[in-house]
């Protein structure tokens, strides 16, 4: 999404589906996607705490499908790309709520931790691979212009349909997820059995 829409926005209106707008312009139009994001998160957390995070991953996962499929048809007026950013954010939001409590009920709770750093480390590899494979496909499929080559307009649809399939293999595989568990339960103070420790000849 970050490689494709602001680069239709910027391109010039004479390639056909350019919108010609500047940095500025690109950056306010896909702002509300943030506030989405941050409002689905809330809502996120309380269908999680309603249905489980498995739902709410699979929410997201439709959600952000919804929004890449509607990205191949609407591009053409500055508030497609509003709306389209917007829905993929929603979906993002459900999903990136879901995630850490999902991981921290399926595993101890001493190792939340570094399943979380993990999850953190998968996230920024799947965006590297998407990034090269979204840059490999807009360089092939290309169009003059003007003696320059400019990714073209099926380039960027195949990239979001790419997308969609990707969110839509994301709610496949979260379907097979098993059911949320709480955390395992840590002894709580004065329960377990007791030990006793000499040192210096203190017993205590």
């Amino acid at each position: 999404m970050s490689l494709v829409l602001p680069q239709v926005l910027q391109l010039p209106e004479q390639t056909g589906y350019g919108l010609g707008k500047s940095m500025l312009a690109v950056g306010l139009i896909l702002a509300p996607q943030g506030l989405v994001m941050m409002a689905m998160s809330a809502v996120s957390a309380r269908i999680t705490k309603a249905k489980g995070p498995k739902i709410t991953l699979m929410i997201g996962a439709v959600v952000v499908a919804v929004g890449y499929s509607l990205s191949i048809v609407l591009m053409s007026e500055v508030w497609h790309f509003t709306l389209v950013a917007c829905i993929i954010g929603g979906g993002i939001g459900f999903a990136y709520g879901a995630m850490p409590a999902l991981i921290m009920g399926a595993v101890p709770a001493s190792e939340t931790a570094a399943a979380n750093s993990l999850n953190t480390l998968m996230r920024s590899m799947g965006t590297s691979f998407a990034s090269a494979i979204a840059g490999v496909i807009l360089a092939q499929m290309t169009t003059d212009f003007g003696g320059y080559p400019l990714p073209s307009e099926a380039g960027f649809k195949v990239v979001m349909a790419i997308g969609a399939g990707a969110a839509l293999a994301s709610f496949l595989l979260a379907s097979f997820l098993p059911r949320h568990r709480a955390p395992t339960a840590q002894p709580e103070a004065g329960e377990g059995p007791a030990e006793s420790v000499e040192v210096s000849g203190v017993k205590s």
